[in-house]
C-alpha cells in the first residue's frame, strides 16, 4: 500500500469549500475549482457589502427624516442645522425612529 501523505488534509479542504458552496447552482456546488473561485467571489461581495450597508442605511435614514421635515414645512438640511444650533444630540438613526413612531 503506498504512502499517502495528504491525504486527510486535502479532503478536509475540499470538505470545507464544498460545504460553504452548499445550496449553489450546478456545478457551483460540486466541483472543487468553480466552487472555490466561487466561495471567494462570495466572500468578496460579502466583505464590501458589509461596509456599503452602512452608508444604504444611513441614506434610508436621512430620507425618512426628509420625509417628516417636508409634512412640517422645513427642509432637511434646515431641520439638522437647527438641531446642531440648539446642540440637541440625536443621531439620524433615532430620528428616523421618531420620524416612523409621531409623523
Amino acid at each position: 500500500m503506498p504512502r499517502t501523505r495528504t491525504h486527510v488534509p486535502h479532503h478536509k479542504r475540499v470538505k470545507r469549500i464544498l460545504k460553504a458552496a452548499k445550496g449553489y447552482y450546478g456545478s457551483r456546488s460540486k466541483l472543487l475549482s468553480t466552487a472555490r473561485d466561487t466561495v471567494m467571489r462570495a466572500g468578496v461581495y460579502a466583505y464590501r457589502d458589509r461596509r456599503r450597508r452602512k452608508g444604504d442605511f444611513r441614506r434610508l435614514w436621512i430620507t425618512r427624516i426628509t420625509a417628516a421635515c417636508r409634512m412640517r414645512g422645513t427642509s432637511y438640511s434646515r431641520f439638522m442645522s437647527g438641531l446642531n444650533h440648539a446642540t440637541i444630540d440625536l443621531n439620524r438613526k433615532m430620528l428616523s425612529e421618531i420620524a416612523i413612531a409621531d409623523p
